[in-house]
């Protein structure tokens, strides 16, 4: 059996973007950071993470990786789970449950 070498990211061809919730993260995001006053560049270099990386998320042009939620989170001064929720109140799909 030959051993196969790990490659980081999306396999080619994977589609698993979701523009509706990377619109409703980044409106989160620019919700919280705006409550308090801080630039989006601030946040950004506060976050470690470039500032055009950061336009694109408010934007919902990207889906920031768990890591750089956990940033984001932390640059923001709140933890992931307010930041979470708020991305989720803005996220405003029916869940459908299955019926036994």
């Amino acid at each position: 059996m030959q051993k196969r070498t790990v490659q980081r990211g999306r396999p080619a061809g994977s589609t698993t973007f979701d523009a509706e919730l990377a619109q409703a993260f980044g409106a989160a995001v620019r919700a919280l950071r705006t409550e308090q006053g801080v630039a989006q560049e601030t946040l950004a270099n506060l976050a470690g993470i470039e500032r055009s990386h950061m336009g694109k998320i408010e934007r919902g042009e990207h889906a920031p990786s768990l890591a750089v939620i956990f940033k984001i989170a932390r640059a923001l001064e709140c933890n992931t789970a307010r930041l979470m929720s708020e991305a989720e109140r803005r996220f405003q799909v029916p869940i459908s449950v299955p019926k036994p």
